[in-house]
């Protein structure tokens, strides 16, 4: 059964690490194999050193909200029954320069609108959950 949810392309040389390692439960970012940057999102050359040739780092999947939203009408139709649904930036704990956009929930199993969007703190702390979606396992951010 299809959600009509927008879902990434799974086999994309540069962005499949990632989401085979999502399907494991694991959070990874790319890290250069010459100047040892991570990199999020994923992309086939390093923005510093010009390497091609990474390894895939597991985070522990701990950091803070950096930035939200509240997402509203008018939306796709697949999300417009959600809607209103806080959208988070996340920092994450091994490097704060690297930063994840999703869902804020209750916990994994929970629908993107789960977390009322007015207890949303800047700063305030969050741990990665795993959802599937049809054949993709989503991070999502879970408030500790």
């Amino acid at each position: 059964m299809s959600t009509g949810f927008l879902l990434p392309d799974l086999n994309d040389e540069d962005g499949a690490p990632f989401w085979a390692a999502a399907a494991d439960h694991r959070l990874v970012v790319q890290r250069c194999a010459r100047c040892a940057l991570r990199t999020m999102p994923p992309r086939p050359m390093c923005p510093t050193c010009r390497g091609t040739e990474f390894a895939w780092e597991t985070l522990s999947g701990r950091g803070t909200i950096w930035s939200y939203v509240v997402a509203h009408p008018p939306l796709l139709p697949a999300y417009a029954e959600f809607a209103p649904y806080p959208v988070v930036t996340v920092s994450i704990d091994e490097d704060p320069l690297i930063r994840f956009v999703g869902n804020l929930v209750r916990s994994a199993d929970a629908p993107i609108n789960s977390v009322d969007p007015a207890t949303i703190t800047i700063g305030a702390p969050v741990q990665v959950v795993f959802t599937p979606v049809d054949d993709v396992v989503f991070p999502r951010w879970m408030p500790v």
